[in-house]
């Protein structure tokens, strides 16, 4: 009962969500319903591209997530249809052969995300998360020059748009990188990025941070750049990063006694990770570096 004597008001319900899916045979298939059902997503299948593309020009959808049997330029010449006429539509590309130079072009196309197999149901989980985390999504990632060996972005300073830029990496597969040496760069780049964007940026979405991956015979070399003031060498020396072998919390001491939360987890890990990490004098300008073997020079 209201204080007025009425009836007391229902909530209005969520609206349900509605995903577009091309088919992807039955065990893939599979994991994209459970991942969208158990996120309370309807899923509307149809068979292929051109079925997409006839339903999603009349029709809105809240998501669209391409069959992994087509090639990604075949899903990129959908996307760049489809947005000509919705702009802001979310797309996943998803594709089970991984060509060099897809990831640029998703990106430029403005793809939400890119996935190659294998598939994992976790990373499927966390984008379809994302998909719908923030309404203004779809210019986070600015290509500023693009060559197979070199690649500079402008990223902007918020965790959805960071979330998006590590599943684009997770989505480039070279034959000649060993699978460990490709984990171990994505996750170490990860941990700089959200250290910069906390640190450097504190997640400020009117900021963005300055990325760059190179592509040598001998390295693969990720270079983060923050607007932020950065820090000193004073400071680092009581983070986690400088912790003695075997003890892992010894720099909390000090921080507390400073008024300071424990920090340098990331940079830790990021260490342990890469062949190098080095740091610029003022403190917001990081390059990563992982030797790997001669082969392909293509980046993305």
């Amino acid at each position: 009962m209201t204080p007025s004597g009425g009836t007391a008001r229902t909530p209005s319900p969520t609206p349900e969500r509605i995903a577009l899916v091309v088919d992807s045979g039955p065990e893939i298939n599979d994991l994209i319903d459970d991942v969208l059902t158990s996120e309370g997503w309807r899923v509307q299948r149809v068979l292929d591209n051109q079925a997409v593309l006839s339903l999603a020009t009349t029709d809105s959808f809240d998501l669209i997530i391409t069959g992994a049997k087509t090639h990604g330029a075949e899903d990129l010449e959908l996307l760049h249809k489809i947005r000509s006429v919705r702009p802001h539509q979310r797309l996943i590309i998803l594709t089970e052969q991984f060509t060099p130079g897809d990831v640029i072009a998703a990106i430029r196309e403005g793809a939400f995300s890119y996935v190659s197999a294998p598939f994992q149901r976790y990373a499927l989980l966390e984008m379809v998360r994302n998909a719908m985390a923030s309404p203004c999504w779809d210019d986070g990632i600015e290509i500023l020059s693009a060559t197979p060996d070199w690649v500079s972005l402008m990223v902007r300073c918020d965790s959805v748009t960071a979330d998006r830029l590590v599943q684009f990496l997770n989505g480039v597969r070279e034959p000649v990188l060993p699978e460990n040496d490709r984990e171990a760069i994505v996750q170490a780049f990860r941990e700089i990025l959200l250290n910069a964007l906390e640190h450097g940026c504190n997640f400020d979405p009117h900021q963005h941070v300055e990325i760059s991956f190179l592509r040598t015979r001998r390295a693969v070399v990720c270079r983060i750049k923050d607007p932020g003031q950065g820090f000193s060498l004073e400071e680092l020396r009581h983070a986690a990063i400088n912790n003695p072998a075997g003890d892992l919390i010894g720099h909390t001491v000090v921080r507390e006694e400073q008024g300071l939360r424990p920090g340098g987890f990331g940079l830790m890990m990021a260490k342990k990770l890469v062949d190098e990490l080095i740091y610029n004098e003022q403190g917001n300008d990081v390059l990563l570096i992982k030797y790997v073997h001669p082969g392909s020079s293509q980046v993305a």
